[in-house]
């Protein structure tokens, strides 16, 4: 049984990565979960999605920047991002990860750079989702999102359930009114801050989850746990919530006819859309939450 773990521990053999990159024979399983390098292949995907129903989130994937230079490329590909968006009308936000913006490289660089995005996006009417990222990494990027929260509430960020101090990180959420969406969590943490076990994740998740349905502001339930999309429907319709309430969010690739289907019950549904050059550090954390994935890459391999 291969664990999420050692799944990303082989995802980073230079061997391995070296060729997934560049195989022909893996170009099909990475189109599934990617879409494209470049922002219009992204908002052709975009659009093709809103036809059919979903809202996207575009997120231009990159992260751990540790150039200056690198972190305000990425926040000027973000507001041109933003500007593409509006000029093809496509119903997308965005998604950002605060490493990317030069996070490791101080909490003022990421603010001041998270601050010049919100703020495009802001005078073009959109909406930034904040990611969440690995544990070390997890009180820095909700200090800078409460802080620029207050100036630009058009943004919401993430919490993951398989971490020990979500529920309180939750509450400063609530109280502070933003939105949150709720996920599982995908990268390999040490068991001090993170529970090892999937059961134990679940709970949680199922936990919060109730928590964000009675006081949320427009929550994101983002998982394609069928068990736990059950309990959210039921418990949503408990509470009299509207469907328009809160909605739920998929990543792009995965369980397609899921999608459609919560599309077609008229649940909000967002499609979470990545793109770009760095695609492979978001590759391999999709392989490891599905070890049939690697074993279709390593199957390939040994065949050459």
């Amino acid at each position: 049984m291969l664990t999420r773990a050692l799944v990303l521990k082989v995802a980073e053999m230079p061997a391995f990565k070296n060729w997934v990159m560049r195989s022909r024979l893996t170009q099909g399983l990475v189109q599934r979960f990617i879409a494209g390098e470049d922002v219009e292949t992204a908002l052709a995907v975009a659009s093709r999605l809103n036809s059919e129903g979903f809202l996207v989130a575009l997120d231009y994937l990159g992260e751990d920047t540790q150039r200056l230079e690198d972190a305000q490329q990425a926040t000027n590909q973000y507001i041109h991002l933003l500007e593409r968006i509006a000029e093809r009308r496509v119903n997308a936000c965005i998604s950002i990860k605060l490493t990317q913006l030069g996070l490791d490289l101080g909490c003022t660089v990421a603010r001041d750079n998270l601050a010049r995005v919100l703020e495009a996006a802001r005078n073009l009417n959109n909406f930034v989702w904040v990611d969440m990222e690995s544990s070390k990494h997890t009180q820095a990027i909700l200090d800078v999102f409460c802080e620029l929260y207050p100036r630009y509430p058009n943004s919401g960020t993430v919490l993951q359930s398989y971490l020990y101090r979500t529920p309180q990180d939750l509450e400063r959420l609530l109280n502070l009114g933003a939105r949150v969406r709720l996920v599982k969590g995908a990268y390999a943490e040490p068991r001090d801050v993170a529970y090892p076990d999937k059961r134990s994740v679940d709970r949680q998740f199922k936990v919060l989850m109730e928590r964000l349905l009675e006081r949320g502001n427009e929550p994101a339930i983002a998982t394609h746990d069928t068990r736990l999309i059950q309990h959210a429907k039921r418990y949503a319709a408990q509470l009299g919530l509207d469907k328009s309430k809160y909605e739920f969010q998929l990543l792009y690739g995965v369980r397609r006819d899921l999608q459609k289907q919560l599309v077609a019950e008229g649940y909000r549904t967002l499609i979470y859309v990545p793109y770009g050059e760095q695609w492979y550090p978001y590759f391999s954390r999709r392989l490891a939450e599905r070890p049939a994935n690697l074993y279709f890459v390593l199957r390939n391999l040994l065949r050459r």
